[in-house]
Parts: structure tokens; sequence; C-alpha cells
């Protein structure tokens, strides 16, 4: 009489909770930038609790949700009427885009955990749930910063801006320190194709 031969009646892999856990933690861009987060973090504890700093990155934080903060900027300047409308409109246009292939399509391609934060924080902050990796408030600053600048006089100060906004992601432990990175980069890239598509020369 012979033996039945076992089957393994699963057809796929059984992953542990220990295993996906693991998984999530592992950076899309390899544990080189990984490393690199971690110590961009631990450099920037020292101006965690600072009241002034505290405030300015979460108020910079909070403004830029939703593109909010760069669609009023180009609202403002589109009051003045003619080319300036135009940009106005490009910009709010380029910024729909943008969150859609950010927040619609990379974040659904790279799964990365958000930052731990135990702690309270000092003001009152929305915690997304979407992947961690790129930073959509990255990319769209830095999109919103390369259209603004266009045959503007305030360069340095759009750029700034964009700086404080994407810098804030980290401040507060929305972001590691390489999604503010490469979303940043995304923003520049994107703005720069917008530009050239989308003239007003």
């Amino acid at each position: 009489m012979s033996i039945p031969e076992e089957r393994n009646l699963i057809p796929f892999p059984i992953r542990s909770r220990f295993e996906e856990t693991q998984e999530s933690h592992v950076h899309p861009l390899g544990p080189a930038f990984a490393a690199f987060d971690n110590k961009i973090d631990l450099a920037w504890e020292r101006f965690r609790g600072n009241p002034v700093l505290d405030k300015t990155f979460y108020l910079a934080s909070e403004l830029a949700d939703f593109s909010v903060l760069w669609h009023i900027m180009g609202l403002s300047r589109g009051l003045a009427g003619g080319s300036a409308q135009r940009e106005a409109v490009r910009l709010s246009a380029a910024l729909i885009a943008e969150s859609g292939i950010v927040n619609g399509i990379l974040k659904s391609l790279f799964h990365r955990d958000r930052p731990d934060h135990s702690e309270e924080r000092p003001h009152e902050l929305r915690q997304p749930v979407t992947s961690s990796f790129p930073s959509g408030h990255a990319s769209a600053a830095f999109l919103a910063a390369t259209l603004l600048s266009d045959r503007s006089k305030f360069k340095p100060l759009w750029y700034g801006l964009a700086g404080i906004v994407a810098t804030s992601r980290i401040h507060v432990r929305i972001h590691h320190a390489s999604d503010v990175i490469v979303g940043a980069g995304i923003g520049l890239t994107l703005g720069k194709i917008v530009k050239k598509l989308v003239s007003f020369k």
C-alpha cells in the first residue's frame, strides 16, 4: 500500500507579519539611502523642540497640504491679469497633474512606512496614510517654485519658500530625508517640462 504524496494545498507562500513589517521598512532605493535617512533624522533632532522652528515648520507643512499655499500664491499673482492670469491657470493645472503622478502613481509603486513618531506633537497636523516615498509636499513645492519664479524678480524667495515647506516634512517626522530630496527632484523636473510645453514668452 503506497502512502499518498503530501501536497501543498496553498498555491502561494505565506508571509509572516514580521516579514511584511521588515519589507515595509526597506528603502525603495536600497539600504544606503535608509542609513542616510537615519543620519539626517538624528542630526535634525537638535532642532526639534525649538518653539520658533516648531511653529514655523508645522505651519508651513499645514499650509502646503493639498497644495493650498501654492494655489493661493498663483491666484494672487493672477489678479494682475494678462499673462499672469494664464500663468496662474498653468500652475493650478500643473499642481493637479503633479498630485496625480506623485500621490496616485508613484506612491502606489513604492511602499514605505512613515517615520516613527510616538511622542505627542507640539502642534496638530494631519497624518497621511499613503506611502512615505516620495514626498508630495516637496514635489509640489518645487514644481510651484519653478513656475512661480518664471519671469519673476523674486526667484530666490520662491525657492526659499519651497525649501522651507520641503524641510518641514523632515522636521515634523512625516517624511524621511530621501523622500523629500527625491520629491524635490521630481518637482523641479516636472516644472521644467511644463515650462517647455506651456510658455508665455
